[in-house]
């Protein structure tokens, strides 16, 4: 049942975001709740700025470790409307 719950908001912030968000759940987890690759921040625990400056860093290829390639693949396409979007579903 949790399950089943997490994909229909799952569902939910895609068609307001356009992002294809079980793509991150693959990594981050169905809310966020994971460390992606065992090393990332847990992404539900980051404000909302916070995640606009992350995607937009990995964007431009400023922020990130050791998998911050792996992520300027994930948010090329972004725009500023989009990320805005998407961080604003994501936080907190």
């Amino acid at each position: 049942m949790a399950e089943k719950t997490a994909e229909v908001v799952t569902e939910a912030k895609e068609a307001v975001t356009g992002v294809d968000l079980k793509a991150c759940a693959a990594c981050h987890g169905a809310d966020f709740e994971k460390k992606a690759m065992g090393v990332s921040k847990i992404v539900k625990d980051m404000s909302k700025e916070d995640i606009i400056t992350a995607i937009k860093g990995y964007k431009d290829g400023s922020y990130g470790g050791n998998m911050k390639a792996l992520m300027k693949g994930q948010v090329a396409s972004f725009d500023d409307a989009k990320i805005e979007a998407v961080a604003g579903q994501i936080a907190k």
